[in-house]
Formats: C-alpha cells, structure tokens, sequence
C-alpha cells in the first residue's frame, strides 16, 4: 500500500439528497431576504459570505444566470434597487472585519 496516497474522507454533506440540499437552500436564502437587517458587509466579516457570495456560487455551480439575474434571485429584487433601500454605508471596522473573516476563507470560496 503507498502510504503516500492522499486519502480522501468523505464528507455526509455529499450524501444529503439534493432535494433536501435544495429546500435547506431556499430557506436560506428566503430568511436573508427577510432579515434586511443583516447587512452583507457583517455576513461578510462573521463569515466570509454574503448574499453576493451565494449568488456568484449560483453561477459557478452552472447556473444559466449571469451575475446581475443571480444576485436578484438572491435578493428578491434587482440588487441596485436593495442596495438603495436597505444597504447602509460601511464603517471602517466593518471593513476591517470583512477582510480579515475573508482572509481566513478555503481557497475557491
């Protein structure tokens, strides 16, 4: 056996069935169309995510969106028209937040 083989662990979350995947998903995404207050710049800097984030996955995954229609399919509206009534400016220790949770991310995310 070559004990230089990378072994791979499998990971339950790729057991999960997609439906039950998809349905977790939009319960997500339907619970941060509902907490406007949750600004992305602070889902940014507790965990390196945000709207924006699953949107861009969305489109990654094959999604036959572009960026624009991704992001109001996340936000429930176009996403200038939530910027504008829901976005509040960022602090500068919002914005220092933001980069270090990023900085602590996996590659690819």
């Amino acid at each position: 056996m070559n004990m230089n083989a990378q072994q791979t662990i499998p990971d339950p979350l790729d057991e999960l069935d997609d439906a039950h995947a998809a349905a977790a998903f939009r319960r997500l995404v339907r619970h941060l169309r509902h907490r406007h207050d949750a600004q992305n710049i602070d889902l940014m800097g507790l965990s390196g995510f945000c709207r924006n984030c699953l949107a861009d996955w969305i489109v990654a995954a094959g999604a036959p969106l572009d960026k624009g229609a991704a992001r109001e399919l996340i936000h429930g509206m176009p996403a200038d028209e939530w910027k504008s009534r829901y976005q509040t400016e960022a602090t500068p220790e919002q914005m220092t937040r933001m980069k270090e949770s990023v900085a602590k991310n996996a590659p690819g995310h």
